[in-house]
């Protein structure tokens, strides 16, 4: 196929491209596991976390806000989401600044997530030590379900 369009890429960053399979779980706060193939650093902070929650049968959270912006989509399992119960296929829109409703599981299941920089409140999604617990799980406390 030919390209008769030059176009300019100097000013525009390349695809990056993650296999799941490279990266190990790890434990998330919620009790669950989290894969996490891109995230937001110091050196990138408008890089999106991007990445997959594995929750066993009974796992879950409480109701709890956040000023960023994110999208699931639901890969395996049944999640109870605000009473309702949603399965594999399902998509989950929270705009900035939002809540989630308290959510179960009784089968476990996995969810895949985009978390960004809300584009009306400018937070960003935390990373490191809140996806991704280091060392021991500890019990959730109040200013867990802030951010």
């Amino acid at each position: 196929m030919s390209n008769e369009f030059q176009l300019d890429l100097s000013q525009h960053n390349p695809p990056e491209y993650r296999a799941p399979d490279a990266k190990e779980w790890e434990m998330g706060r919620f009790k669950n596991k989290t894969k996490c193939l891109f995230h937001t650093r110091p050196e990138r902070p408008t890089e999106p976390n991007v990445g997959f929650l594995s929750y066993e049968p009974g796992a879950g959270f409480r109701l709890h806000k956040h000023d960023f912006a994110q999208v699931w989509y639901v890969i395996e399992g049944e999640f109870n989401m605000g009473g309702k119960i949603y399965g594999p296929g399902t998509v989950v829109f929270h705009g900035d600044p939002h809540y989630e409703e308290a959510m179960t599981t009784e089968t476990g299941g996995i969810l895949f997530f985009v978390q960004y920089q809300g584009p009306t409140t400018s937070a960003r999604p935390v990373y490191e030590g809140r996806m991704n617990i280091k060392g021991e799980v500890r019990e959730i406390i109040a200013s867990d379900l802030e951010r």
